[in-house]
């Protein structure tokens, strides 16, 4: 499940993930989202609370995580990663590597850090 997280500033675009991913998930609930955000404010700046196993991402999920990246690859500013999974978060950290911008990974008790790195 992915849930927009409404209370971050306006130019912070922020997803709560839990539960099992689907790329029609991403189709219908991420990509409409990163499209208005944009159209607001030109680039990206997204902050994912990751309690969601990226095991329970099914394939799919994986492929519409990489075709986003893709699809809005100059876009991207900073991205924030938040979650207590070290695999996860180590497996996250390949995201520097791959899309342009700033990329930090926090664990879920950093939280608030995080909020207050992606906002800078």
């Amino acid at each position: 499940m992915l849930e927009h997280l409404i209370y971050l500033p306006k130019h912070i675009l922020g997803v709560h993930a839990t539960g099992k991913i689907t790329n029609e998930q991403y189709e219908r609930e991420l990509e409409p989202l990163l499209d208005e955000h944009i159209k607001e404010n030109g680039k990206i700046n997204y902050l994912l609370i990751l309690e969601a196993d990226i095991k329970n991402f099914d394939a799919g999920a994986w492929c519409g995580n990489i075709g986003i990246g893709l699809k809005y690859f100059t876009k991207w500013h900073k991205l924030a990663v938040v979650t207590d999974r070290d695999g996860d978060r180590e497996f996250s950290h390949l995201f520097k590597y791959i899309l342009p911008g700033k990329y930090k990974g926090y664990r879920l008790e950093e939280l608030d850090e995080a909020i207050k790195w992606i906002t800078a």
